[in-house]
């Protein structure tokens, strides 16, 4: 195992701890203007959301509404259904949904589910992600930002596991804490992406990211922090 990978995990909460519990659920708000760019502005708002710790699974309840979205990988689908449970849209393999899609592409009900599903569980569920199969994890150049240097982790996924992109890149500080993220959504037509932890409590023995903010990147890698176009802030999280 790489040495800052096994830091990292370590520092999370450690691999052992991670493999006694079986799902992770939050209250997530989710914020910015990037919802109602893509066409859904209801989507903004507080979801109590759960998942699993083991496979790629999410179901995120919409606290105003009650509306249902369950994103499934090994099923390769994703539902949104009202709170009476009617089907409102859904779609199978909708990773293929987004061919040719660019930055400025709107998106259906059930694109902006499946988007928000995969990438949420993959904030949840790092870094014990990392040691899933197939997944490769290297320590590579340091980022420095601010005046501080961030250790460099690129992990590469497989295709069992839905991602922004293959290959994405991850800045730890000197505890082993998340400082930022790097990737570029193939769904979003591989928009580059700043994307910061800013704040962080421990729960249950793990370091829990409770405020993300997701920033456009410029061609020289800083982050265009003139304004944010996704937020997510967790609370009442909890392991089981």
């Amino acid at each position: 195992m790489d040495a800052l990978l096994k830091h990292v995990l370590e520092a999370g909460g450690g691999v052992d701890r991670w493999k006694g519990v079986s799902s992770f659920s939050s209250r997530i708000t989710y914020g910015g203007p990037f919802w109602e760019f893509k066409g859904q502005a209801d989507f903004v708002g507080t979801d109590a959301v759960e998942a699993r710790v083991h496979e790629q699974y999410l179901r995120a309840v919409q606290e105003s509404t009650g509306r249902v979205v369950e994103f499934d990988k090994k099923a390769d689908r994703v539902t949104v259904t009202g709170p009476d449970g009617d089907l409102i849209e859904s779609l199978v393999n909708p990773r293929a949904d987004f061919e040719g899609y660019t930055p400025d592409t709107a998106w259906s009900v059930a694109q902006m589910a499946y988007f928000r599903s995969y990438a949420t569980w993959h904030y949840l569920v790092e870094p014990y992600l990392f040691t899933y199969p197939g997944v490769e994890a290297r320590e590579v150049e340091p980022w420095v930002e601010n005046g501080e240097a961030w250790r460099g982790l690129s992990v590469t996924f497989p295709d069992t596991i839905d991602t922004h992109n293959d290959t994405q890149l991850y800045y730890f500080d000197d505890a082993g804490h998340l400082r930022r993220m790097d990737y570029q959504p193939v769904v979003n037509g591989y928009s580059p992406t700043a994307h910061y932890v800013r704040k962080e409590e421990t729960v249950d023995g793990f370091v829990v990211a409770t405020q993300r903010r997701i920033h456009i990147r410029n061609e020289d890698r800083t982050p265009d922090l003139s304004w944010t176009p996704i937020t997510l802030d967790l609370s009442d999280s909890r392991f089981s």
